[in-house]
């Protein structure tokens, strides 16, 4: 039997859309992403007898963009940072959570009755459809109840496709205050989750060993098995 794998990853591109911070005196800055040559394959030409070229690709992005995993020291200082993973953090058995019925922005506040402990838990809310349209910011989150749940139950990392796994309306942030703080992983921006429904699979959200980084983008996938 083949293996078949799921791309659960927006595209990465220059101009993506992202974060919008809203700064104290009112004003908003929008997190961005610059792709662009930092040398060209006409500029390297020369170099290299006109026998072979290279383009030196230069980026600019800040690491909460498109699909990205969340370390502990990104809400706490002194937990682990991207480069602390090791890699059995990051590839984990995963169940899925049909949360689709959340279609407002509302807690989803269901107690699913299925086994977490280890694994990688991916809430299924269908919103990675409004994908780059205004209605990708009004969008549901999980509840202290199930937040609650994921903890008691064992979860080891805990993965969405929405903005954000919590509600921005609340200081709080209860789902990154707490998972972070019993060391639960958090992947955002996760898309395609309905292609893994009814399927046993393992979630791969692998990063680069960025010494300090407090999050970064991740190609995150799924192997069907």
């Amino acid at each position: 039997k083949s293996t078949m794998f799921i791309d659960l990853s927006h595209e990465f591109y220059d101009g993506m859309p992202g974060f919008k911070y809203k700064n104290d005196d009112g004003s908003v800055t929008a997190f961005d992403v610059s792709i662009k040559p930092f040398l060209t394959h006409e500029q390297t030409r020369p170099r290299y007898q006109d026998k072979a070229e290279f383009e030196i690709t230069e980026f600019h992005f800040h690491a909460s963009m498109g699909t990205y995993l969340d370390a502990p020291y990104h809400r706490w200082q002194e937990k682990r940072a991207i480069g602390d993973l090791k890699l059995d953090d990051v590839i984990l058995e995963g169940v899925l959570i049909d949360a689709r019925e959340a279609f407002e922005r509302t807690a989803w506040d269901v107690i699913p009755r299925v086994d977490v402990r280890g694994r990688a838990v991916l809430f299924n809310f269908g919103w990675d459809q409004f994908w780059g349209k205004p209605q990708y910011e009004a969008y549901p989150f999980i509840s202290r109840a199930v937040i609650d749940w994921l903890i008691a139950g064992g979860a080891k990392l805990v993965g969405v496709d929405t903005l954000n796994i919590d509600d921005t309306r609340d200081p709080e942030r209860p789902a990154h205050s707490r998972l972070l703080q019993n060391d639960i992983l958090i992947v955002e921006n996760l898309c395609n989750l309905n292609a893994l429904r009814g399927h046993a699979f393992r979630f791969f959200a692998a990063p680069i060993r960025a010494r300090g980084a407090a999050a970064i983008p991740v190609r995150a996938f799924a192997e069907i098995r």
